[in-house]
């Protein structure tokens, strides 16, 4: 089993992790052990488990809690978060995940697709266990469908250089933020937090995810292909345009539109003229700005959460800021 060292910190934090990647991997049972096995093996290959683990933080401000439940909710997040990642492979004709040979690589596209449906499957039936609120079973169903939408309105605004801002704010609320939202209201609201504080809650995991994703695009234009463990600029032949490039291409259309047109056929060469377009026409500073915007927004917000005992309040405001500031 492998933690990110992001948590060699936080040693209570990295066993209940731990835990939490147990459960997921007893919850999953299929006829074919060879298909169950790579799923396993995508649960242990190294993620930062960021959901799981603001859903275990923000149980711990509650009034009662309950860590067997929150280890079970975690398990639920980070299913569905696992699930995705097997549909965006897909989608991206990805070969590997984390090191790990994607499904749709080491099967074909029809086992991923339906690995990934039983994980959404697998997911609500932790939920269902282990949840004590209707209204987290029903938020939980609109955010999987805000993700799906996320995903369709990214799929939607392929190769569209007059993609905005709010568009690409819009889909990304889906795709990433969400999920950081429903964690961070269902570690709080499910272990007796109020509904007040749990929308706040719920707050500051949107503005986590919307920083989070934002700062994650920034470094395709910043980090080398080694460091950020994808082709680097790859989503852009394939028509997904992220805040830095759309920041540049709002002034400078003419620069880029011959470049971006080829679309698919985009070369090497074509690829690093539109990485030094971005960062010559100062896109990665557009887009700095407004992921420092919601990353003081989460920061202002955490402030306000109650306090205990064990100062959980200064730990989610901490680990927030270190991978909100993050240059890797």
């Amino acid at each position: 089993m492998q933690i990110h060292s992001m948590w060699d910190d936080y040693p209570t934090l990295k066993k209940d992790l731990a835990k939490t990647l147990d459960l997921m991997s007893s919850s999953i049972s299929l006829p074919n052990k060879e298909i169950e096995q790579t799923i396993i093996e995508l649960f242990h290959s190294g993620g930062k488990l960021l959901r799981p683990a603001y859903l275990l933080l923000f149980s711990e401000l509650g009034k009662k809690t309950d860590k067997k439940k929150s280890i079970a909710l975690a398990a639920a997040m980070e299913t569905l978060h696992t699930a995705t990642l097997i549909h965006d492979d897909i989608i991206d004709e990805a070969e590997l995940r984390r090191g790990v040979t994607t499904l749709q690589t080491k099967f074909d596209k029809d086992v991923a697709v339906y690995s990934g449906d039983y994980l959404f499957i697998v997911c609500f039936k932790i939920l269902i266990k282990y949840t004590d609120s209707l209204r987290s079973i029903k938020l939980n169903t609109a955010s999987m469908e805000k993700v799906l939408l996320g995903e369709l309105g990214q799929m939607n605004t392929r190769y569209h250089i007059d993609i905005t801002v709010e568009e690409y704010i819009q889909n990304i609320s889906g795709k990433t933020a969400e999920l950081f939202a429903l964690s961070c209201f269902l570690g709080y609201y499910e272990n007796g937090g109020s509904a007040t504080v749990a929308d706040t809650c719920r707050e500051i995991g949107k503005s986590i995810g919307l920083a989070f994703q934002i700062v994650d695009d920034i470094l395709d234009y910043s980090q080398s292909e080694k460091n950020i463990g994808k082709p680097v600029l790859e989503d852009v032949k394939q028509g997904v345009y992220s805040l830095p490039l759309i920041c540049a291409l709002e002034e400078n259309k003419t620069f880029f539109e011959p470049l971006l047109m080829k679309k698919d056929k985009m070369t090497n060469e074509d690829t690093m003229k539109v990485h030094q377009g971005v960062i010559d026409f100062g896109g990665v500073e557009k887009a700095y700005e407004l992921a420092d915007h919601y990353t003081k927004k989460a920061l202002d917000l955490i402030q306000k959460l109650p306090n205990n005992k064990a100062n959980t309040k200064q730990t989610i405001y901490d680990i927030t800021k270190n991978i909100l500031d993050r240059k890797n």
